[in-house]
């Protein structure tokens, strides 16, 4: 049976002040799936030290981005083993935005894939389509072509353990959802994808989720739970989606 995870990416938002206030709120009781943290980078040990303080067994830290490289000259760059150092447990690659606002591609996110694994921590691999790609009917080829970058440079043994998010590009932050069948067509897609190995992975859902829909898409066979971003900056909407999953 798999484990349902709810991440909560908070992008470029917060202060130490708010995440004060946000976990004073938050309110786990009643949630039986594992939950994560994604902070901005100098939250982290704020936010490491509040989770102390929420009393959910399955409570984790998360990072949104990461270096590809262990150590050097790299200015602004963060290290998986810096991360780790925080006792963060996972880390966001190659999240939409990364890949369009920042130029990442395929292979430079197989490559932060691989460095957070070697680094034992747990990568939350996001992969999509646009909304272009998808009116092409052009959805799964682009997926399993994301999918492909991991597997061809880590071998079909990095899926062992995996957590990979789908993330519809054309529904992150503009209220538009995949419909739970459109949703579930790509989460079985990705499971076969990942051979063996995706019978255990946890496959998550990211874009626009809500607590008014989360429970019609956690309902599909195939959906593990969520990668939630702008709902997750609200301490009672996001308890909802994880008390849905």
């Amino acid at each position: 049976m798999r484990k349902t995870l709810v991440a909560a990416n908070w992008k470029m938002n917060g202060s130490r002040e708010f995440a004060g206030e946000f976990f004073k709120a938050l309110d786990l009781s009643g949630v039986s799936a594992d939950v994560a943290f994604c902070p901005p980078f100098p939250y982290l040990s704020v936010v490491a030290d509040l989770l102390k303080q929420v009393g959910h067994q399955g409570v984790a830290l998360g990072a949104q981005n990461v270096s590809e490289r262990d150590a050097g000259a790299f200015t602004g760059e963060v290290s998986a083993a810096m991360l780790k150092d925080f006792d963060a447990r996972y880390v966001i690659v190659g999240h939409s935005e990364r890949r369009s606002l920042y130029g990442e591609s395929s292979e430079l996110v197989a490559r932060k894939y691989v460095a957070v694994r070697q680094a034992g921590l747990m990568p939350i691999l996001c992969v999509g389509e646009t909304l272009e790609e998808r009116e092409a009917s052009r959805a799964l080829e682009v997926i399993g072509s994301q999918l492909n970058a991991v597997s061809e440079l880590a071998g079909e043994d990095c899926w062992h353990g995996a957590v990979v998010a789908y993330e519809p590009v054309w529904a992150i932050g503009t209220g538009k959802t995949a419909t739970p069948e459109q949703a579930q067509e790509v989460h079985e897609f990705i499971r076969k994808r990942l051979g063996a190995a995706g019978e255990q992975a946890q496959i998550l859902y990211g874009g626009s989720v809500k607590s008014a829909n989360a429970a019609s898409l956690f309902a599909q066979p195939d959906i593990d739970g969520a990668l939630v971003g702008g709902a997750s900056l609200d301490a009672g909407e996001f308890a909802g989606i994880c008390r849905a999953a």
